[in-house]
């Protein structure tokens, strides 16, 4: 009879008592019940706890309610220790246990757990996260169910952070109830008030698993003038005309070309008037009463405007670069946060004009902020340089700058701002945003996540949060299992992790199945789709008629492997089924885009777009049975806004 015995109290604790329970009795369907009790003096059973509980050292970490310190030390009879630096790690213990003794998360939903039937065995695991901050950010298409499955996951997989962007999330909410991009869906509209109420909802799972609530991000350079962002960009559904603009605020609102209005379709891209100093109190007081009235954020992340090239052009404001506005920004509001009482740690970011790094001015308190490096522009076909020797980047030009292609120039400049402000760094990513949709091979850009992992980590940075739809699984969830498992440790081998994802989701002839990933990345090649392979750039970043040979190879891939993927129609576990499942209908998409591409090759790109808008239009379909790994809005847009439209910059219209 096993039993478990909590030795702290604490809400996280028993959260984590509850999961061992019930994937005990998963994995050991007669052994009967587990029985759960409170019992600080405890000596046998499966004892859970804080480290200090057990008299276990924590002087590795440097703090221990942000560093995640695992150690488990159980016996073959079910008696022993899971114990953390904190609640969360305590959680993080019972995921370990139960992952040596075999189970899996493949991906989230109950469809993606792999957990065997055998009895548990002993183990002794012992490590502290090499990440402090491994995490995601709400984008895509929100659907609340899944949403909620995506929190439960995240702990699952080693990750410690979910951030909530903005106070309304209706953007993200309105691209799935709103049907966009999915012509098959009907439209089911949901009111602001309720994203507000499924936002509170994911805040309440966030704390049950004690991991790190991030909060907001952009829109603090326009509520506190009056401007509603919660549509984001256009001021409310019509999509049509400038946001209105309150008569008493105008004067606050940055100047470019003389005027000053809402800029580049809306609120959220509209910066303000930082050398005014009626402004800057307007919004520290905003953020010091938001931060009163949500004390259950761990960081508030306090960003400037969405795009680039927005910034005041008055005589006071061009005094000073727009970090060095920011920075004093940033220590204004430091002491009203000190003058109310309030603790809150904030974050705040290098992007777009802010990644460079301020000239004049220096943060005052760095105990109370974070840096956020945010490499918006860079290219995925390629990992996170480990040297920066010789690295550079132009000057700061007001309202005139073109962003970095690539990721070294985004490091040096936080770099830089580490060494000016003294505070600890960590990165705003984009794999899991439109990346990960340019590499229908897969290995490619899950070997590009785990290096880059590696070289940040060289580079003094403490971690990734990434800007990433919750469906990110398609068409499965290695690339993210890489990135939680990755990030917790960093010297587990990427053979390691292709192996072990592999095999938990395809079985026996897994090896079969990453074949048939290598073919499909040969066919469709990732560097093509990211406008790498052009024959000429007069025609276009996609234009390369050599490249569509290799592009018709695609249904006969497809035909060789249906017979392999029609005997794997039903598994022993209900994960690989799913896996599988999810692979037929991969190679339905797979076919689709490469057959739009075709025409893509010679510059037919009108022929090209109708193609693919025909193909999604029509895989739209498939969306209510694979939702939970698929994002019928961001993968096609990410074709859309990148191939089949041909921008020749980067497109913030997201």
């Amino acid at each position: 009879m096993y039993q478990i015995f909590k030795i702290t109290s604490n809400p996280t604790v028993d959260f984590a008592a509850e999961e061992l329970k019930k994937y005990m009795r998963m994995m050991m369907p007669e052994c009967g019940e587990i029985f759960i009790k409170y019992d600080p003096d405890a000596t046998t059973g499966l004892r859970l706890g804080l480290l200090p509980d057990f008299g276990l050292d924590v002087s590795e970490a440097e703090d221990v309610e942000l560093d995640d310190i695992v150690h488990v030390d159980v016996d073959g009879d079910g008696n022993g220790v899971l114990a953390g630096s904190n609640p969360r790690s305590v959680l993080f213990a019972v995921y370990r246990y139960l992952q040596e003794n075999g189970c899996r998360w493949l991906f989230p939903g109950i469809d993606g757990e792999y957990i065997p039937m055998q009895d548990v065995h002993a183990v002794q695991y012992h490590k502290m996260a090499d990440m402090r901050y491994r995490g995601q950010c709400n984008e895509g298409a929100e659907i609340q169910g899944n949403m909620m499955e995506a929190i439960d996951f995240t702990p699952k997989i080693g990750l410690n952070v979910f951030m909530l962007e903005f106070a309304c999330p209706y953007i993200y909410y309105n691209r799935y109830y709103g049907a966009m991009n999915n012509a098959a869906h009907e439209a089911e509209p949901v009111t602001a008030e309720q994203m507000v109420q499924w936002k509170r909802q994911c805040e309440a799972e966030i704390s049950k698993r004690g991991l790190q609530f991030h909060d907001m991000g952009h829109g603090w350079t326009a509520e506190p003038f009056g401007m509603d962002t919660a549509y984001r960009w256009k001021h409310g559904e019509d999509k049509g005309g400038e946001a209105p603009v309150p008569p008493e605020s105008r004067e606050f609102l940055a100047m470019i070309n003389g005027e000053r209005k809402v800029h580049f379709r809306g609120p959220m891209n509209t910066q303000f008037c930082m050398s005014n100093a009626r402004a800057r109190k307007l919004v520290v007081d905003y953020i010091v009463n938001y931060s009163h009235m949500h004390q259950n954020v761990d960081y508030l992340h306090v960003w400037l405007a969405d795009s680039s090239n927005n910034h005041c052009e008055c005589e006071e404001c061009q005094k000073m670069i727009p970090s060095d506005w920011y920075v004093m920004l940033m220590n204004e509001l430091d002491e009203a946060l000190t003058e109310k009482g309030l603790a809150t740690r904030i974050v705040f970011i290098s992007y777009c004009d802010t990644a460079w790094p301020p000239m004049v001015e220096k943060i005052k308190n760095p105990k109370r902020f974070s840096l956020l490096s945010a490499p918006i522009s860079r290219r995925y076909t390629e990992s996170v340089p480990d040297s920066l020797e010789g690295v550079t980047y132009t000057p700061y030009v007001r309202n005139n700058l073109t962003m970095f292609p690539t990721v070294a120039p985004y490091i040096k400049c936080a770099k830089d701002w580490q060494s000016i402000c003294r505070v600890p760094a960590m990165l705003y990513e984009y794999h899991f945003w439109l990346a990960q949709y340019f590499d229908l091979g897969v290995l490619d850009f899950a070997r590009v996540v785990y290096d880059d992992i590696q070289n940040y980590r060289g580079h003094g940075f403490n971690g990734l949060i990434n800007d990433c739809s919750q469906r990110s699984y398609w068409p499965n969830g290695f690339a993210f299992y890489v990135y939680g498992q990755a990030q917790f440790d960093t010297s587990v081998p990427f053979e390691t992790l292709l192996e072990d994802y592999f095999s938990h989701a395809y079985g026996a002839d897994w090896r079969e199945v990453v074949e048939l990933f290598q073919k499909i990345g040969k066919a469709i090649d990732t560097k093509y789709l990211n406008g790498q392979r052009s024959a000429n750039e007069k025609i276009g970043k996609h234009y390369n008629p050599a490249m569509a040979d290799d592009l018709r190879k695609m249904p006969e891939i497809a035909a060789e492997y249906k017979e392999f993927l029609e005997a794997h129609r039903v598994m022993p576990y209900r994960a690989q089924t799913v896996a599988y499942k999810l692979l037929r209908y991969y190679m339905e998409y797979c076919e689709g885009v490469a057959s739009a591409l075709i025409p893509k090759c010679y510059g037919a790109g009108a022929e090209a777009k109708e193609l693919f808008e025909k193909f999604y239009n029509s895989f739209g379909r498939h969306e209510p049975e694979i939702a939970t790994c698929y994002d019928q809005f961001l993968a096609p847009w990410a074709f859309i806004s990148r191939i089949f439209n041909r921008p020749e910059t980067l497109s913030f219209d997201v």
